[in-house]
């Protein structure tokens, strides 16, 4: 199996000498990763990686060569699991027939949806389950939870299941980023430092040893000269969308966030939902009372900075193209009136994606988005990292 590994790295572009590979098997007769799988990976890791750009190639090569081992002590592996509990008790929810679903037909667009929701509310006067027409569970009605329609309003449901309501009526809790997450951030760090640009400047100053050494030797006595201290002149923006769909992709964007604190020495960062609005903010727990507006924003943040959009782009197009089109709030201007504002103003600007470049387009919104950033738009991989810093230094 260990010859496999050498073999699949090789192949994946790790360059792995002979040397190395047999300094791994040194140390595992010295059972210095002892039966843990993590202290495997680390052990191999150090061994076997001289450039921190191919830790994300060995990363893939490591969990396909060792997928479905368990080496931790006493494990077999095959160990029964219990199905989750929640899963027993969603029996509310449809399991139509393709034909069935392809028989259901949205409303006919956003005004008509909101049109039709402030009627229901009037006429309906008690809980509802089943059925096409009430707001209830488990239906095939555009409004309620655990049902099914292709175009709805999302009502007392605790998650999403296919991510394709045009509003949502419930009260969500999001999470912010953790800055402090190190595990995966090395290689975006490298990524980032395309960006940074040093100059001499302020008024802290360091020692010029180079010219010290010259004017001492010239004038036989000590002459010590001091410079301006060299300090990165770049200036950042991070927009990170929060929640839903985003949850799935909290881990890259921590990564990113972390490795951003420490490369950019001036770099500020707000979270929206979706997409940008009227309104910012930086404490998600108090995202409703702590809001900062978009204008202020614009007005103390000049155009010098870069601003860089993390989002997966994956909503409705009613957020985008139209005013009240939000899924948590009425907005009186649509989203890409905003989107314009943010990049007239900052000129450099790019948008980064989780989601993988090959589902773009599948989704309409993600088209909408790339053409607001005039193609900008960059996957959130190692490769559109660097792509997206090269287009900000431009």
């Amino acid at each position: 199996m260990f010859v496999t590994f050498l073999a699949n790295l090789r192949s994946a572009g790790v360059p792995v000498s002979l040397r190395e590979y047999l300094t791994l098997l040194e140390a595992l007769k010295a059972d210095l990763a002892g039966k843990q799988v993590e202290d495997f990976y680390f052990l191999a890791r150090t061994c076997l990686v001289k450039d921190e750009a191919n830790l994300d190639k060995f990363d893939r090569v490591f969990g396909q060569t060792f997928n479905g081992l368990d080496l931790g002590a006493g494990g077999t592996g095959t160990e029964a699991r219990e199905l989750p509990e929640e899963w027993l008790r969603k029996l509310a929810e449809k399991h139509l027939t393709k034909e069935e679903k392809e028989q259901i037909e949205a409303l006919g667009g956003f005004d008509k949806l909101m049109e039709t929701l402030r009627e229901r509310l009037k006429e309906q006067k008690g809980r509802h389950q089943g059925g096409s027409k009430w707001i209830g569970t488990a239906g095939t009605s555009p409004f309620g939870a655990y049902g099914y329609n292709p175009e709805g309003i999302r009502i007392g449901q605790d998650e999403s299941r296919h991510r394709r309501a045009v509003k949502v009526w419930d009260k969500r809790t999001f999470r912010d980023l953790d800055d402090t997450v190190e595990l995966g951030t090395r290689n975006i760090k490298v990524a980032l430092k395309r960006l940074r640009r040093f100059a001499r400047q302020g008024a802290a100053e360091e020692l010029d040893l180079d010219h010290t050494i010259r004017a001492t030797a010239h004038r036989g006595l000590l002459d010590i000269h001091m410079r301006p201290e060299r300090r990165n002149t770049v200036k950042v923006l991070l927009f990170f969308d929060i929640g839903g769909s985003m949850d799935d992709h909290i881990r890259v964007c921590e990564e990113l966030f972390s490795a951003a604190r420490t490369e950019f020495k001036v770099m500020e960062y707000f979270y929206f939902h979706n997409c940008p609005y009227e309104y910012l903010w930086k404490n998600n727990a108090r995202r409703h009372s702590e809001r900062l507006p978009t204008w202020d924003v614009l007005h103390k943040y000049g155009p010098d900075y870069k601003l860089i959009f993390v989002g997966d782009a994956s909503m409705s197009p009613y957020e985008i193209a139209y005013a009240g089109g939000s899924v948590e709030h009425w907005n009186e201007e649509a989203g890409s009136v905003w989107m314009k504002r943010l990049t007239d103003h900052y000129s450099r600007s790019v948008w980064l994606n989780p989601v993988a470049e090959r589902h773009w387009a599948y989704t309409n919104s993600i088209r909408m988005i790339r053409e607001l950033m005039d193609g900008r738009h960059y996957a959130l991989t190692l490769e559109g990292l660097e792509a997206a810093m090269k287009e900000l230094a431009r």
